[in-house]
């Protein structure tokens, strides 16, 4: 028996802003762009529903190590907020569990928005990704078990109806990370005395991805030309644009790729460090505008927390 042959990666690095339809879920949406470019190593940065469409950052080679800052960014949501039911999933894929014959005015709902915006305690929903006890909390709601999910705080910077008829509203919202639009259309229902949930869900913005610049999946999916990497990736530290950032010679570079601290005590050397930089970590770059490494100053050295081999 000959072993099968294995199937060649590519070194690609950087970030690919795609649009993932609805129907699909984003584990899936990944591979098929693994498939399209075998790249060494991918990931994305913030899981959508299979109800969910829109950006879906996906993280080829060294981009990975840039996750976390994708994650963390703030993101933009369409939604549409059918009322008369409510459903055990907060959306159109779960059981009925309540119904209501009443339905808000626009002005009511209007009226309701200002409560939800700014630091707020949310519940996520039984039907999420949090672990309880090790346990993934739909895992357990799908097995039967009622359980209890502590309130959660998130920011949400801006909430607005965008259109509304007798049994739909339509919403943008604009929001910090962990922030969950099923609970908050579940939470909008009860504030206005109604049942609703979610009908349609587009991420709009992940960050410096905007859903206007992404790039569909079906040309992934097409057996015909795939699109090609030097023209749709955008660079490892697109994420890492709004930390601050220290401009680094090629021998310089070395010594941090090496994993090698600078010396930044001289008072020419801390003149170059950038506004921020004691206070987390901020990004090295080299002259000719590649990313070196995420570092930390610590007590007058720059010591590199997390390099990107990239040349």
């Amino acid at each position: 028996m000959t072993k099968t042959a294995k199937r060649e990666r590519f070194p690609l690095h950087g970030w690919l802003n795609l649009h993932k339809p609805a129907g699909i879920g984003s584990t899936p949406a990944l591979g098929a762009v693994k498939r399209a470019w075998h790249p060494e190593k991918a990931g994305h940065g913030g899981t959508l529903d299979p109800l969910a469409s829109g950006v879906l950052p996906i993280a080829l080679g060294e981009a990975t190590k840039t996750v976390a800052y994708a994650m963390d960014a703030d993101k933009e949501y369409d939604f549409t907020i059918t009322w008369g039911e409510s459903r055990d999933t907060q959306d159109a894929e779960g059981q009925v569990i309540a119904t209501s014959d009443a339905r808000p005015t626009p002005e009511a709902i209007k009226a309701a928005l200002p409560r939800f915006i700014g630091h707020v305690l949310q519940v996520p929903p039984q039907y999420s990704a949090i672990k309880i006890d090790g346990q993934r909390a739909y895992d357990l709601a799908r097995a039967g078990e009622a359980v209890e999910i502590a309130p959660r705080p998130v920011e949400i910077f801006d909430l607005k109806l965008l259109e509304a008829t007798q049994d739909t509203a339509r919403l943008h919202m604009v929001c910090g990370k962990g922030t969950y639009v099923r609970a908050l259309a579940r939470d909008l229902a009860h504030a206005l005395g109604v049942c609703g949930y979610i009908t349609t869900l587009i991420r709009t913005r992940v960050g410096p991805f905007a859903i206007e610049d992404a790039i569909s999946l079906d040309l992934f999916r097409d057996e015909g030309v795939k699109p090609d990497p030097k023209a749709v990736l955008q660079p490892v530290q697109t994420v890492l644009d709004d930390i601050p950032a220290l401009a680094v010679d090629e021998a310089e570079a070395a010594r941090l790729r090496r994993g090698m601290g600078l010396n930044f005590l001289s008072r020419m050397n801390a003149d170059r460090l950038p506004d921020g930089a004691d206070l987390g970590p901020f990004l090295a770059v080299s002259s000719n505008g590649v990313a070196v490494a995420m570092v930390r100053l610590e007590g007058g050295e720059v010591k590199p927390e997390r390099v990107f081999n990239l040349f």
